[in-house]
């Protein structure tokens, strides 16, 4: 959306009740051009007895995971075919400053087994036991500990990337009413309570029911994100990352 915002596709509306959301959730102009519902945010997911067999302890943050003792058994998605797999590289290069970040991607590259295609993946192999530790999304992490899977679910003490699942009305519209009426309802508490069923993470202050072993101080480490940085420089990362790291891409099928 906020490539389609730089370009002037947008159609800047203000819906009612947007008071009720958090800042975080929608776009800093006085009349917004994008309005967000629901979130989602990057996790570790351990297994703890995987970890055991190969006497690893529990990373504390990122920089922890590119030390000797993990090479071999970190997976991650591929952000070229992952969003969650995107929203981790750009947090890093937030985080840890352009150098900074391609700094630690390049030492934890040394440490991964294999990039996949998935976000959700790296969680679902970590709770088979296929790999000790799977950077993911915090929520599918829940949900397979929750099946009970012998995961931990790390928040990376430096702070965590999270994304934005939005709504925009198109400029140039000839349902401008409609568009309009809709935007209101997606962010009404309504919305937010059935949004709420699939993401930890909502808009409407006070709607978020606790998700069973959701780490409680999630929304406390979800970085101050630049979704500006983010979506201008899209490109050269994916580019970059590519041209680094995609040696241990699994096939694309």
């Amino acid at each position: 959306l906020l490539l389609f915002k730089s370009e002037g596709m947008l159609h800047p509306y203000k819906p009612k009740g947007l008071e009720n959301l958090d800042p975080k959730f929608y776009d800093s102009d006085p009349v917004p051009s994008w309005v967000g519902m629901d979130a989602y945010v990057a996790a570790i997911a351990y297994n703890t007895v995987e970890a055991k067999k190969n006497n690893l302890v529990p990373p504390k943050s990122w920089w922890d995971l590119t030390k000797p003792m993990y090479k071999g058994h970190v997976i991650m998605p591929n952000p070229n075919s992952s969003g969650t797999g995107f929203l981790d590289v750009s947090s890093w290069l937030q985080l840890f400053g352009e150098k900074g970040g391609w700094a630690f991607m390049d030492a934890l590259h040394e440490n991964i087994a294999r990039y996949t295609h998935s976000g959700s993946k790296p969680a679902k192999l970590a709770a088979a036991g296929e790999i000790p530790i799977g950077i993911s999304f915090a929520f599918r992490a829940a949900r397979s500990k929750a099946a009970g899977a012998p995961l931990e679910i790390i928040i990376a003490k430096e702070g965590i990337g999270w994304e934005i699942e939005a709504s925009a009305i198109m400029a140039g519209t000839d349902k401008l009413e409609a568009a309009q009426t809709f935007m209101d309802w997606t962010i009404t508490k309504k919305a937010m309570v059935m949004y709420n069923d699939a993401y930890a993470v909502v808009g409407y202050k006070g709607v978020a029911k606790p998700v069973k072993y959701f780490p409680p101080e999630t929304m406390s480490q979800m970085i101050d994100n630049d979704f500006e940085f983010a979506a201008n420089n899209r490109k050269r990362i994916l580019a970059e990352w590519q041209k680094r790291y995609d040696s241990k891409s699994d096939p694309k099928n």
